[in-house]
């Protein structure tokens, strides 16, 4: 189950990974699942998801005011073997790198979780990336045990793809070092899905 199949509830039970980055909550913030977010589609099956990304902290949502991340994605898998995920970034800070992340649970302890692209933006903090990925039926499977588990891959996350990248809002060495990059180091979740997929894996 992932995007364009309904708002089904958010199974926030064993997550997969919650270890290597507990501890977070507290600068990643609380967040509520009980808002109602922005979900469109067109004709009787939905072609295609629009919603909008939220600074993942209060802190972060002060040292960024102006910021808007809007996420389209066309689901295309059925036709041309993957969906077009474009994510859009404007208002952000200058000259940033960000990974991009499908995610079981959009906060910490974020469970398990498929690093899909990055976004850069230019010195007017404005950038933008399209990815094709399996979106629409996102998913991980693992051994626990002995028996196969499968978690859906149902929100989107975004993490400063440099340690040092929340320096400007954290202070200079303040955050953690996070995995959520291919070389392992990070800086903090900056923007999640929670407030636009309420309850849900995407769908």
């Amino acid at each position: 189950m992932g995007i364009g199949k309904g708002l089904a509830l958010l199974t926030v039970g064993a997550v997969a990974g919650a270890a290597a980055i507990a501890g977070l909550g507290a600068v990643n913030g609380d967040v509520s699942f009980d808002k109602v977010g922005q979900y469109t589609s067109t004709g009787k099956k939905a072609e295609q998801v629009k919603f909008r990304l939220a600074p993942s902290s209060e802190q972060l949502a002060k040292c960024l005011p102006k910021v808007k991340v809007d996420v389209s994605v066309a689901l295309e898998t059925d036709v041309k073997g993957f969906d077009v995920v474009d994510v859009s970034v404007t208002g952000g800070p200058a000259n940033t790198a960000f990974t991009v992340f499908l995610l079981e649970v959009p906060a910490a302890p974020f469970g398990a979780a498929e690093y899909i692209g990055d976004v850069f933006t230019d010195k007017y903090g404005k950038g933008r990336t399209e990815l094709r990925v399996i979106a629409e039926e996102a998913f991980s499977s693992t051994l626990v045990g002995k028996e196969r588990v499968r978690k859906e891959l149902g929100h989107v996350g975004m993490w400063f793809a440099e340690p040092t990248g929340d320096d400007f809002c954290l202070g200079a060495g303040a955050g953690p070092v996070t995995p959520f990059d291919g070389d392992n180091e990070a800086g903090v979740q900056v923007f999640n899905s929670a407030p636009s997929l309420p309850k849900a894996p995407l769908p």
